[in-house]
């Protein structure tokens, strides 16, 4: 039985950032994330449902919406799977903010508070599948890459490519991405936790601590969670098969696939027991977004 809820769940991901008790989590996080120059003292949540101006046009509903102590906005989402357009669902959900702030009347003078949209994805993006890097900013700049606006910036962490051990963990980020790509399969609080704010995020995330609600909440929240991961899982294994022309058979995939999950055996050796190549069983994890 599981000892700590699933962080990319939705029940999971607001149980750990989302609740007003839980608050000085996302603090710590965020302050990590943002550096010394850009520190949160205290955070305010919002209504996460956006409704646009007109009736027509599409609304937004973020996973989490908060103001800090200075009116600053940040938007944090828990981005599961790959999807079409999302850079652009990204910049569409930034306008919201941007057009709440809009005063009525002929004395605004359009100052603006900063925008902070932060995206943690359990996938990678599609344009730079070389790149190893955890974190990625994003701001407009202008030709010069000189910094043309400060207001406005999009911060994505790419967990997938975050693979460190707990022996390996330097900085208190590195705590905070461990935390939150293990702790799903962890069964106790690690030592390294021990006098650390995220300790009490271990004790938020302990299902034996959940009420009855809140467990049917997690459970109906997990299943569609492992929905989406089987379906995506599936998607993979087959397109990974048709680029081998139908020499590569389903089975076969599928058992690497599972050898691949239980990370005991090296590539070699799988390779050896299910009779393919080396490079066969590397691409096969590529495409599954394993690279150890």
């Amino acid at each position: 039985m599981d000892t700590f809820i699933n962080p990319y769940t939705d029940f999971g991901f607001k149980k750990l950032f989302g609740e007003e008790q839980s608050k000085h989590l996302l603090i710590s996080f965020l302050n990590d994330l943002l550096g010394e120059r850009e520190q949160i003292t205290d955070l305010t949540f919002k209504n996460t449902e956006h409704l646009p101006v007109v009736n027509s046009q599409r609304k937004a509903v973020f996973d989490i919406f908060c103001t800090n102590d200075k009116g600053e906005h940040f938007i944090v989402e828990m981005q599961k799977a790959k999807q079409d357009y999302f850079k652009d669902r990204s910049v569409f959900y930034s306008t919201f903010p941007i057009q709440e702030q809009a005063e009525k009347g002929s004395e605004w003078n359009f100052e603006l508070k900063a925008v902070y949209c932060i995206g943690i994805l359990d996938f990678r993006f599609n344009d730079h599948k070389d790149c190893t890097e955890v974190i990625h900013t994003v701001q407009l700049k202008n030709q010069h890459n000189q910094l043309f606006y400060d207001k406005l910036k999009f911060i994505y962490v790419e967990m997938p490519n975050f693979n460190k051990t707990l022996e390996q963990l330097e900085t208190h980020q590195d705590r905070w991405f461990y935390f939150i790509k293990n702790l799903a399969n962890l069964q106790h609080i690690p030592e390294l936790f021990r006098d650390d704010i995220i300790y009490q995020g271990f004790e938020t995330a302990r299902i034996a601590s959940l009420n009855d609600i809140e467990k049917d909440v997690y459970q109906d929240s997990l299943k569609v969670y492992r929905d989406m991961f089987s379906v995506i899982q599936t998607s993979k294994i087959e397109g990974f098969d048709e680029g081998f022309n139908g020499g590569f058979n389903k089975s076969t995939v599928a058992g690497i696939t599972g050898l691949l999950h239980q990370k005991i055996l090296t590539d070699k050796q799988i390779a050896t027991a299910l009779k393919v190549t080396v490079e066969q069983v590397a691409a096969l994890r590529l495409t599954l977004g394993d690279n150890k």
